[in-house]
This record gives C-alpha cells, sequence and structure tokens, in this order.
C-alpha cells in the first residue's frame, strides 16, 4: 500500500472518490491513501451518500485534511465499511495521543458535541473507496484550530496528515504479515 501526501492545496469536490483516481492523477496502480488539504465543496452529481442527497444536503467546508483511500482487493460493500470504521478508529486513536478527545458515532467523530468530520464509503467494479475529511477551520462545525492544531503551529497539520496516512499503510502491512503466520483451521 502506497501513501501519497500533497503538499500543494488540493481541493475536492466529490469526483476524487471514483475508482482509478490515484492512477490517473498519481500513475499510483497498488492500494493507496492519498492525502491533501483544500476545501470542500460536494456537488451533487457526486454525491454518494442517498440520504444527504434527497435531502439536498451541502458537503462544505473552506479548509479540509482530505483522506482518499483505494484498496484493490474487494468489491465488497460491507468490507469498505469496515475499513472505513478502522480509519476513523485510528484518526480518533492519533488525536487522543494529542491530547484531543473525540467521541465516535459510527464513521463519525465529533468534538465537543460538534461534527468534526465526514466520511463516504462506496465500491466500484475494480476497487474499494473511502473519502475521511477532518475540519481545519469551520463556522460551525467542530475543527482542528478550536483543538489548538494549525492555528499557532501550521506545520501540525502537515505532521498529522503524514502520521495518518502512514499508520493506515502501517495497519494493512501488518494485516498482511499475520495473514502469512496463520494457518487455515482444520489443517494441521
Amino acid at each position: 500500500m502506497k501513501s501519497i501526501i500533497l503538499s500543494e492545496k488540493f481541493d475536492y469536490d466529490g469526483s476524487q472518490i471514483s475508482s482509478l483516481w490515484a492512477y490517473n492523477s498519481f500513475g499510483v496502480k497498488e492500494d493507496s491513501i492519498v492525502v491533501f488539504r483544500g476545501s470542500c465543496d460536494v456537488k451533487i452529481e457526486h454525491m454518494i451518500d442517498l440520504e444527504d442527497r434527497r435531502a439536498n444536503e451541502s458537503i462544505w467546508s473552506e479548509d479540509m485534511l482530505h483522506f482518499i483511500i483505494e484498496h484493490f482487493d474487494s468489491t465488497d460493500l460491507k468490507l469498505i465499511y469496515a475499513r472505513q470504521r478502522l480509519f476513523t478508529a485510528i484518526v480518533r486513536e492519533y488525536l487522543a495521543e494529542l491530547g484531543i478527545a473525540t467521541t465516535r458515532e459510527g464513521d463519525d467523530l465529533f468534538l465537543e458535541g460538534k461534527k468534526l468530520t465526514v466520511s463516504i464509503a462506496s465500491t466500484s467494479p475494480v476497487s474499494q473507496k473511502i473519502h475521511f475529511g477532518i475540519n481545519v477551520t469551520h463556522d460551525v462545525y467542530g475543527n482542528l484550530e478550536e483543538a489548538g492544531i494549525g492555528k499557532h503551529k501550521p506545520g501540525d497539520v502537515s505532521r498529522l496528515m503524514q502520521e495518518i496516512g502512514e499508520s493506515y499503510v502501517r495497519e494493512f502491512e501488518d494485516i498482511e504479515k499475520d495473514l502469512r503466520k496463520s494457518r487455515p483451521l482444520g489443517v494441521v
């Protein structure tokens, strides 16, 4: 699995959750997590969550961290939702190590009762995809600046992007190692 951290600002409009986006944009053919910072304005034609779409909800933030994850080993929707929850738990664990207490409801994290993250998972004929966004600033929702990240030290946000991305990659490398050391049931 490959982690790509974009240093330049890159805005998210929902099209990045399409399959093979990392390959088309960066030549990455393997499982990947692409991390970047930019605004978020999901257009209705790219909205995957049917509840949000039916309610004509907007998904918008002027400054957000984005994690675009793609796996090619399955197209199982239940599996990618499990991976999405794993990623949410990794983010929560990392924030806790920084002294930031969040609560989790499914695939969402909340900071002092205000929603801090957005996330969606889906599948295509060739892969599984996740978009996970964390508000850096926001007038209504929870955000990292209120938690003390990035306000006075912009390098904190870059470090957070890199360390969360690398943590997810390490988790899957560790899973791959465990797969190779476990014997199947019934085999002596």
